[in-house]
């Protein structure tokens, strides 16, 4: 049997460490000093200390007048201020009085201007003029559509596609409808009892050939406008 060389010196380290594990946690932890207790606010960060304020500083002006202060005195005026508001209430235009709106039978009174009742938005000089934004979204749609029907007809130019004239049309039509009505005579022409695999068949292949056929006389009559690929 296989014995590994570093067999001894795992017993030994094992042997070695073995009793530091025998009690709950390390054997020895420094104690910590009973001087050492936790302070109140020990853990609160500490700010800088406040600098104080330099008394270079200037003071604001103050736009109220000192106590030192004195007015000027011994001026006065010789302007009749009697005559003069007597002249401008004589010569003066009356006020106009507020446009006022009352929607109450109490006399409720309220400003004309702010309540919207006044059609004021009509007087302005952009009213009813179509907005810039819309005119350059209805310019950018219609290009959309010419540059759509421009490769519509180049891609139509490369696949060499051809339109049906109405007379060729109306003559393509004419003659599904006779190929259905043959089709739908032969199917008349079968016997009431189909008994074999063959007869079977042969309705199948009629009934299909019919379904075709509709279906090709919705699609022209639906569209006046054809194409065709030229071989």
């Amino acid at each position: 049997r296989y014995i590994s060389t570093f067999r001894p010196s795992v017993k030994c380290e094992a042997a070695k460490n073995k009793a530091q594990c025998k009690t709950m946690g390390p054997a020895k932890v420094a104690v910590p000093s009973p001087n050492n207790f936790l302070q109140k606010h020990s853990k609160e960060p500490k700010l800088p200390a406040k600098k104080k304020e330099q008394d270079s500083k200037k003071l604001p002006a103050l736009s109220v007048p000192r106590r030192t202060d004195r007015p000027v005195m011994g001026i006065q005026s010789k302007k009749n201020f009697i005559n003069t508001n007597a002249v401008a209430a004589t010569k003066g235009l009356p006020k106009k009085p507020r446009p006022i709106y009352v929607d109450r039978r109490q006399g409720d009174k309220y400003l004309l201007e702010p309540s919207g009742l006044v059609p004021k938005y009509i007087k302005k000089k952009d009213y009813g003029v179509t907005p810039k934004y819309v005119t350059q979204r209805n310019e950018e749609t219609k290009r959309a559509q010419e540059e759509y029907e421009a490769r519509i007809l180049e891609d139509l130019k490369k696949r060499a596609m051809k339109r049906l004239s109405d007379e060729e049309r109306r003559n393509l039509l004419q003659g599904l409808k006779k190929n259905w009505e043959e089709v739908y005579r032969e199917f008349q022409g079968l016997p009431v009892q189909i008994d074999s695999v063959p007869k079977r068949l042969h309705k199948e292949k009629l009934e299909l050939q019919m379904k075709q056929l509709e279906h090709d006389i919705e699609v022209i009559e639906k569209h006046k406008v054809i194409y065709i690929a030229n071989e």
